[in-house]
């Protein structure tokens, strides 16, 4: 039986099937979306050979329609020393869910991290989103309980950055 949709890596061509896939996330996120120039740095991003930006993208089958991605980049273990990688975005249109593509998606990513050799993988996940957190614990994720998440935004690295000149 044929599953109806293919993973792969994304090429440019798919630019415009991404932002819209990112707009989506951003509605499911309850945020807001990326504006113009965002758009057009993420797509630079992703397709830079400087950056360590990467994406898979799921298709339909028939249309060739963008139903799904997985954004990722790498960081480093020291204790490890090694590369983890890191998932930034998992993201599947919500009338295509559960077909296994979020689950292929995110097993894409597995077998890229085998490949890269990393140590380990990592992501967050918003704390309402019980469904996400059943699908990675039922696929033998643990949660870091240990750890919490910090964030400086870009006004506030501005004016920390601001005020750490002022100290010199």
């Amino acid at each position: 039986m044929a599953v109806g949709y293919s993973v792969c890596r994304a090429q440019r061509k798919d630019s415009r099937g991404i932002l819209e896939l990112l707009m989506a996330l951003a509605d499911f996120e309850h945020l807001d979306p990326p504006d113009s120039a965002a758009k057009r740095r993420i797509i630079r991003d992703i397709f830079s050979k400087k950056k360590s930006l990467r994406l898979f993208v799921a298709a339909d089958a028939i249309s060739g329609k963008l139903i799904g991605y997985a954004l990722y980049f790498y960081t480093y273990s020291s204790f490890l020393a090694r590369p983890t990688l890191y998932l930034e975005d998992i993201f599947v249109l919500e009338k295509h869910r559960r077909r296994g593509i979020g689950r292929d998606l995110f097993m894409t990513c597995v077998s890229e991290a085998q490949r890269t050799n990393c140590g380990r993988m990592e992501w967050s996940v918003l704390t309402w989103n019980e469904h996400a957190i059943e699908f990675y614990e039922k696929l033998g994720a643990k949660r870091l309980e240990e750890w919490r998440q910090f964030r400086l935004t870009r006004e506030s690295i501005k004016e920390l950055s601001k005020s750490s000149r002022k100290h010199k």
